[in-house]
């Protein structure tokens, strides 16, 4: 069976007489980080968007994200 590499965990290589199950309070904890993470990154990215679309410099977008107006041209896809 051909399995989706992008989602292997590994999951299914723990032997549960080494490892007994336990509480996945810290795994849903991680994943609802991540989840988090990638919500901000978008909505950073949709800000960036917004300002590049109403006129702000690549240098006051650089200010506000404390970087260089070269770094973020190079993060945000500098127009």
């Amino acid at each position: 069976m051909d399995r989706d590499q992008s989602h292997v965990t590994g999951l299914d290589q723990l032997d549960p007489a080494v490892n007994p199950a336990r509480d996945a309070e810290h795994f849903r904890r991680i994943l609802a980080a991540l989840r988090g993470i990638a919500a901000g990154e978008q909505e950073l990215r949709d800000a960036v968007k917004a300002a590049r679309d109403a006129g702000d410099s690549w240098t006051v977008i650089a200010s506000a994200l404390d970087t260089t107006r070269q770094a973020a041209q190079q993060r945000f896809g500098g127009n």
